[in-house]
């Protein structure tokens, strides 16, 4: 048999599997993208496992990630295909019908949306509406779905992951609901039995609480939105060049922020500077306050959210209470930054001026 016909032969068994759509490898192909610390990487292991041994299918899923830490991009991949086909790329998803976002703050990257093919489905942890994502991504097509995982996860005392787990089980046509909380509840089991209920409950929620705008394919099959690297084998610099090297003007954290943020309250603060000891991105501006006895003090005056990808080292630091952790809400961080300054100034209560 031919590999034309190879491939023909495997989109039909995808096709009597119940796959409602597949590649030209009869391969239904998922992608998740995250940040470091929210799960993206279980959420897709436990996707292909319910797959494979709840529902029959063949798959294969593996993650993406560099330095593994918290805050860090990944990205998670999922194939799936009919009992007897086979799974022969071990390549990263470049071409999905399902992109799950964990934080809507990744989307302000275009290429998180790379790829994703027509009739296909976005998921995205957010707290707008599905119309309002379309208006903001020039999406008129395929299907949205958008949940408030984060708002879930903090009531359910558990983690956004298992939120969205739910949403793409409730939102895969042909993904059996059952199967995969059933491989949830034994993973859980196997590691922290003490937390299933938990999230058995978030999962249950995230798959309830979805809302879902579908929309008919956009039209004659083309891509929803395709982005290509900057740089390939063609196209790259000379060795050792660096055509766009990183700088403390134009670097932005809010897309490494996990849906808490921390908020400064100046009436608590005692301005001990512990706070800045412990900030590694220096994202925290201070003053110096005249006062009118003709001393003078330097004290905090907020938070740079720019620089700020809401380790909350600084909340745990504080013996004054005066930072706490709060749910970031759209924008929150705009509106009460305190940019950072870090030519000489003199600031008069809360008023700054240029030194005379």
């Amino acid at each position: 048999m031919s590999q034309t016909e190879t491939q023909h032969a495997s989109a039909q068994d995808a096709a009597t599997a119940g796959l409602p759509q597949t590649d030209e490898d009869g391969l239904y192909e998922i992608r998740l993208e995250s940040l470091g610390g929210l799960g993206a990487h279980l959420t897709g292991k436990m996707l292909a496992e319910a797959a494979v041994l709840g529902m029959g299918l063949n798959g294969a899923h593996f993650s993406s990630y560099g330095s593994e830490k918290k805050g860090s991009p990944i990205k998670s991949f999922v194939r799936l295909t009919a009992a007897s086909g086979e799974v022969r790329t071990s390549a990263p998803v470049e071409r999905p019908f399902v992109v799950a976002v964990f934080m809507d703050t990744l989307l302000k990257d275009p290429a998180v949306l790379s790829g994703l093919r027509s009739g296909g489905i976005l998921v995205v942890n957010t707290t707008k509406s599905p119309q309002e994502i379309r208006e903001e991504l020039g999406f008129e097509h395929d299907t949205v779905g958008c949940l408030d995982a984060t708002s879930i996860a903090l009531e359910e005392k558990s983690r956004i992951n298992t939120a969205i787990q739910g949403a793409i089980a409730q939102l895969v046509p042909f993904m059996d609901l059952a199967a995969v909380r059933e491989v949830l509840a034994a993973t859980f089991e196997r590691k922290h039995p003490s937390i299933i209920e938990s999230n058995l409950r978030t999962f249950d929620r995230g798959a309830a609480e979805l809302q879902v705008d579908q929309r008919d394919p956009s039209p004659e099959g083309r891509d929803v939105i395709g982005v290509e690297p900057a740089w390939g084998y063609l196209n790259a610099p000379i060795g050792g060049v660096v055509a766009d090297p990183a700088n403390t003007v134009s670097k932005n954290l809010s897309g490494s922020r996990t849906g808490r943020i921390p908020v400064f309250h100046k009436d608590k603060c005692i301005h001990c500077g512990l706070c800045d000891l412990a900030c590694p991105d220096n994202c925290l501006s201070w003053g110096i306050i005249h006062h009118e006895d003709g001393t003078w003090s330097t004290e905090m005056l907020g938070i740079d959210y720019q620089y700020c990808k809401a380790c909350r080292a600084c909340v745990d630091t504080c013996p004054a209470g005066a930072i706490t952790t709060e749910r970031e809400t759209p924008g929150f961080a705009e509106a009460n930054t305190v940019p950072l300054d870090w030519s000489p100034r003199v600031v008069a209560g809360d008023r700054r001026h240029e030194p005379g």
